[in-house]
């Protein structure tokens, strides 16, 4: 569910395409697609609309900010209202940035640890590597 939400592609509802800023996003949301969660575009509402194939569902998010992604921030981010009402900062990035940024909870688990090892062997193999990370936000702290 995360590609099909944390990007800033748009739909070409004449051709049924989608339009992206980088074929990275491109190819991380066709991955969604691929996946069962295909990104359908924005309601009248400006809801993001997600079609889950899995259960013929389709869940609405409000997308309430976007920090588009550049080179010195290393990240993108979004901020949504998911179907559930709460509010979620989803980013995906350099393994590095993403990796400072983690809970000292996160940071001394057992997934990341295993994470961090796969990591360092696409590294070695010259494969590129992306971090996603979320976080659930009250109300208040958002306002």
């Amino acid at each position: 569910m995360f590609l099909a939400c944390c990007h800033t592609i748009v739909v070409d509802e004449r051709k049924g395409t989608y339009n992206a800023a980088s074929p990275d996003e491109l190819a991380l949301v066709n991955a969604a697609k691929q996946f069962g969660f295909e990104f359908k575009g924005f309601d009248a509402d400006d809801n993001m609309l997600i079609l889950d194939h899995h259960n013929n569902v389709t869940h609405k998010y409000e997308l309430l900010n976007v920090c588009e992604f550049n080179s010195t921030r290393k990240r993108m981010s979004v901020i949504l209202r998911d179907p559930r009402g709460r509010i979620v900062l989803m980013c995906k990035g350099a393994d590095s940035v993403i990796m400072e940024r983690l809970s000292q909870q996160s940071k001394n688990s057992e997934a990341l640890r295993k994470t961090s090892g796969f990591v360092d062997e696409y590294a070695e193999e010259g494969l590129r590597t992306l971090f996603l990370a979320e976080k659930f936000i009250d109300d208040a702290v958002y306002q």
